[in-house]
């Protein structure tokens, strides 16, 4: 790109945004970016290589600083539009290689690389860098808050979510003596000085997490790493449809979860005996109405209270996800899609790829290492 187009003052934050075929998410992620205040900051929209709007829309938004009303925003220097090239590298996912062309041209003291599908509240972005810069992290990652529609994904993803955050602890994360490490794409904000220290994510360009390849990348040379849930700060509808969410988690569940084939017989188990025992509570507890047996009640209650058990725990591991209450506890009814999106997504890992944005990506050899030994 012609270095004339680079802004005259040097940016805090330079945002980038990879996009491809984003027509429906872009447009509300910049609406809710441009207007960010209490840090300068320029924004770096990349297509890689769309076929929709997602070009005209981004484009539109290079016009902002001519806007009446974002003209009185000080914070906002600048909106950039750039090309990922193609064909992409060798092995290099999309993402990776959407990232690194930006890379190349940011100014910012700090990067925050967000996905086209978030929504960043008022005054997230300055928040988000004195976090960073109080804590002393190199790496500050957001969970944004998740937006659900349609019954399956209420089943589901506070399901998955509250196993993300079971296997991917963010106190673990965060300690440096530990040496769990985990990022969430949607919302990773890096030192620029440090990223480009690491490698970048040219580093992680053949992972198809590169996120958290990225993070362990940072943990393992000994950088500071901050990872938390979003709330208040970025939300986000990652799906919007029902085939975008089974592709989405096919490509990434096995290898989130290495062990996707026995955590699906659990989860299936677990839903069974759920089910079983619910129904038995009920069932004797009319029975012991009619009956004239004194250890009737005493068996009822203790029947009950094992069921009562079992819920509670199922709703202590899946609670850990923020979600509201009733999709938590509900999201039991969730645990056999759960385990059939497993099984799904551990076949093709097996079978040797996996598709994704229109583009398919072979997982023979994919680098999943920083995803395994994460998992405890």
């Amino acid at each position: 790109m012609d270095s004339s187009i680079l802004p005259n003052t040097d940016p805090k934050v330079s945002i980038v945004i990879p996009a491809r075929n984003e027509e429906f998410n872009l447009e509300r992620c910049l609406r809710s970016l441009v207007v960010q205040k209490g840090v300068t900051f320029d924004v770096w929209i990349v297509n890689d290589d769309s076929t929709d709007r997602t070009r005209a829309i981004a484009e539109s938004f290079t016009h902002a600083r001519q806007c009446p009303f974002l003209a009185t925003n000080q914070f906002l220097l600048d909106v950039h539009i750039i090309d990922a090239p193609q064909p992409l590298p060798a092995g290099w996912t999309g993402k990776a290689n959407a990232l690194v062309a930006a890379e190349a041209l940011v100014r910012g003291q700090w990067i925050l690389f967000t996905d086209a599908d978030t929504e960043h509240l008022e005054d997230s972005l300055a928040v988000a860098v004195a976090e960073a810069e109080e804590q002393r992290a190199d790496l500050l990652s957001f969970s944004p808050e998740q937006l659900l529609t349609g019954v399956r994904q209420q089943l589901l993803m506070p399901l998955i979510f509250g196993e993300l955050a079971f296997r991917f602890s963010p106190r673990r994360v965060s300690d440096p003596a530990q040496p769990d490490a985990a990022a969430n794409g949607q919302y990773l904000l890096v030192r620029a000085a440090t990223h480009r220290k690491v490698g970048g994510f040219a580093s992680v360009a053949t992972s198809l997490l590169e996120d958290v390849a990225l993070a362990r990348r940072y943990k393992q040379q000994g950088h500071a790493i901050r990872f938390r849930f979003g709330r208040g700060l970025v939300r986000t509808r990652m799906y919007n449809s029902w085939d975008d969410l089974r592709v989405g988690w096919t490509k990434n569940l096995a290898l989130l979860f290495p062990d996707a084939l026995e955590l699906a017989r659990k989860r299936s188990s677990e839903f069974y005996m759920l089910v079983l025992a619910l129904a038995c509570s009920i069932f004797f507890t009319v029975a012991a109405v009619h009956s004239t047996n004194w250890l009737m009640p005493f068996a009822v209650a203790l029947l009950w209270l094992i069921t009562l058990g079992g819920f509670a725990a199922f709703y202590f591991r899946v609670s850990r996800a923020h979600f509201p209450f009733w999709p938590s506890l509900l999201s039991i009814f969730g645990l056999p899609l759960f385990a059939s999106l497993l099984r799904e997504s551990d076949s093709a890992h097996q079978k040797g790829s996996v598709n994704w944005r229109g583009r398919v990506y072979s997982t023979v050899g994919a680098d999943s290492s920083a995803i395994a030994s994460n998992s405890k």
